[in-house]
């Protein structure tokens, strides 16, 4: 049977993620490098990216599921793997049992952990949140004694041993605002709790935007997100290679008369006779609708705008005269280098950020390969 080749494919450059993980570790001599492969590594695969990464100098893995994390030991991953985000009644023991690192927010939370692990008779591997201004996930400051202290306790018992005090920030992307300098404060002063109560954890603070903007905060882990992806958090340029390409072909070309509009609701009517090309992507493969008439993508060596509305399994693409041949390739978009258009590109029209637009592309009409 002949290899058929896929409607939509997203292609991950396994080499891009290897050059931005060394890049990323780099600019942290001192620290400890965890990838963070959430959300199936960003729509590009936790596993390939996982193995990339760990090739390229990542000594810990961050997932935010216990399941993610699992999935990834019983891939034969044997390096150091976080998660922190789970409903109360996830079966905690698994993970324990795995070797997964685990989180604690709360009390309620630090006590679910060490239940667990009194019943594998195997020590958790905690480390302990304090909430220093993002107010999402996190430990408030008011309850944080009580959480130091409830875990040293536990880590007497052997319950648990405490591996580190960690925080997330909110604005590090936005060099030089006072929250970050503010949320640095806090989270110096919340691990002098932690060691005023017997306890000697590492700390882990810096984001993708803080490891490469913000060394002080560096301490003795950062946690490479977006940035390893190849997708820049910051304003100022970054030597990062986007990682992936969004890619199709044309199935079907035809002439189309002056005066003639195009796809559901007429929203744009050609003023020339034109070629257009069809093909096979919709907002059910991750173009959303919100880019009708309003973006370009590449094909034939430059780049053609979408014309009418993207409809759930297709788009249009306007070629004027140009001979365009069915079966050709269509970048959607990719690292930019051709001047295709790119994930961030797709996320500044939207109103939105690339993060999304990445992680939206895991979806199982959407073939992946990795090259």
């Amino acid at each position: 049977m002949p290899d058929q080749r896929p409607r939509a494919e997203v292609v991950v450059e396994l080499d891009a993620i290897r050059h931005n993980v060394t890049l990323l570790a780099a600019r942290a001599p001192g620290s400890a490098t965890m990838a963070v492969v959430k959300a199936d590594g960003y729509g590009h695969g936790a596993l390939p990216v996982a193995q990339a990464a760990l090739e390229a100098g990542a000594t810990w893995l961050g997932s935010c599921s216990l399941a993610e994390a699992l999935d990834l030991r019983a891939a034969g991953i044997e390096a150091r793997i976080m998660s922190w985000l789970d409903v109360p009644e996830t079966d905690l023991a698994a993970g324990i049992e795995a070797g997964i690192d685990l989180s604690a927010s709360s009390v309620r939370e630090l006590a679910d952990i060490a239940r667990s692990a009194q019943r594998t008779g195997k020590p958790a591997r905690v480390h302990l949140k304090i909430d220093t201004g993002l107010s999402r996930n996190g430990c408030q400051p008011h309850d944080w004694p009580e959480l130091v202290d409830s875990a040293a306790k536990a880590q007497t018992d052997g319950r648990v041993e405490v591996i580190a005090v960690w925080s997330h920030l909110a604005c590090a992307d936005e060099p030089g605002h006072p929250a970050t300098d503010r949320q640095a404060e806090r989270f110096r002063h919340a691990y002098d709790i932690a060691r005023d109560a017997g306890l000697h954890p590492m700390r882990h603070l810096a984001n993708s935007a803080a490891t490469l903007d913000r060394p002080d905060l560096h301490f003795d882990m950062v946690r490479v997100g977006i940035a390893m992806y190849g997708l820049n958090p910051l304003p100022q340029n970054e030597d990062l290679r986007p990682a992936m390409t969004f890619r199709s072909s044309v199935a079907l070309t035809k002439r189309l008369p002056a005066g003639e509009s195009v796809s559901y609701g007429h929203t744009w009517t050609s003023t020339r006779d034109t070629t257009l090309a069809l093909v096979p992507v919709g907002y059910a493969d991750g173009v959303p609708r919100a880019l009708s008439n309003r973006m370009d993508v590449w094909l034939a060596g430059r780049r053609r705008p979408i014309v009418g509305r993207v409809c759930m399994d297709q788009i249009v693409i306007d070629c004027g005269d140009d001979e365009i041949r069915e079966g050709e390739e269509v970048v959607l978009f990719g690292d930019g280098h051709l001047g295709e258009p790119t994930a961030r590109e797709w996320a500044d029209t939207l109103g939105t950020i690339d993060y999304e637009i990445v992680t939206g592309m895991y979806r199982p009409r959407v073939a992946r390969s990795y090259r």
